[in-house]
């Protein structure tokens, strides 16, 4: 199983994302989350408060939204 280690919001809806598998890079996740748990992410804001979540090893924001780390890493753009 693939497992996020560290996240930080770089900005707008851009993060940097490093795995436990050594990959890291930035996902950009503008216009990729739809969903009424998502709907709160579409303040940049908000969307900044995310954190990783040490028993579910992934990315997290304060209303319960996680993302897969396999979705994250899909959607890398650059290192």
């Amino acid at each position: 199983m693939l497992h996020v280690k560290q996240a930080k919001h770089k900005k707008n809806f851009e993060i940097w994302v490093s795995f436990d598998d050594g990959t890291s890079g930035v996902v950009n996740l503008d216009g990729k989350l739809k969903g009424p748990v998502f709907e709160p992410l579409n303040d940049p804001e908000y969307f900044a408060k995310l954190s990783v979540d040490p028993e579910l090893d992934t990315i997290v924001w304060p209303n319960g939204a996680d993302l897969a780390p396999e979705f994250l890493k899909r959607h890398i753009t650059k290192t």
